[in-house]
């Protein structure tokens, strides 16, 4: 309990005081919002959890292939798993887990599903523009963030290393394996 307490105060004192340094000392924003993420996450890690029974696993449309036909922002089950993108092992591994997984568009988006499917706990995948906000707006949640990989710059056939996505989840859930 005292640890989700330091983790709120974080949010609501120290990292605005590290956006408020950050811009004095022109420290890129990307890298502050990183640095909330990895806090975040060791605050998470580092507090006593329960295993969740209800667990949302959110990823961004992104890593989507950007040629692909198939629209999944409403079902990610519409992938046809065709492997040429990160998504059917995801589709797999949530059918085979029982887990709540979502595709999102966007932060608005993100936050619409976590109120709808009201999770215990959180695994998400995203940039760190989404994912801070992300982490700020669903306090106290427990979320574990992962910083998707760009090679084609933001939003553009995002990758994301799966072992970390599933090390993430078994955080939450012991029988993922």
């Amino acid at each position: 309990m005292r640890i989700q307490w330091i983790r709120g105060l974080f949010f609501k004192l120290g990292y605005p005081l590290l956006l408020i340094f950050g811009t004095l000392f022109r420290v890129k924003k990307d890298r502050l919002q990183r640095l909330l993420i990895d806090v975040n996450n060791r605050f998470v890690r580092s507090s006593k959890i329960k295993p969740a029974k209800r667990l949302l696993l959110l990823l961004p449309h992104c890593l989507q292939r950007s040629d692909c036909n198939i629209k999944i922002t409403f079902n990610v089950y519409n992938c046809e798993g065709c492997g040429e993108c990160e998504i059917k092992n995801f589709t797999d591994m949530a059918k085979e887990l029982g887990l709540n997984l979502f595709v999102a568009t966007g932060g608005t988006i993100a936050r619409r599903i976590v109120v709808d499917t009201r999770p215990e706990a959180i695994v998400a995948v995203a940039c760190e523009r989404d994912l801070s906000g992300g982490v700020l707006d669903t306090y106290p949640l427990p979320i574990l963030g992962i910083i998707n990989e760009r090679p084609f710059g933001p939003c553009f056939n995002t990758k994301v290393e799966f072992s970390k996505v599933k090390e993430a989840l078994s955080f939450f859930a012991s029988e993922v394996n």
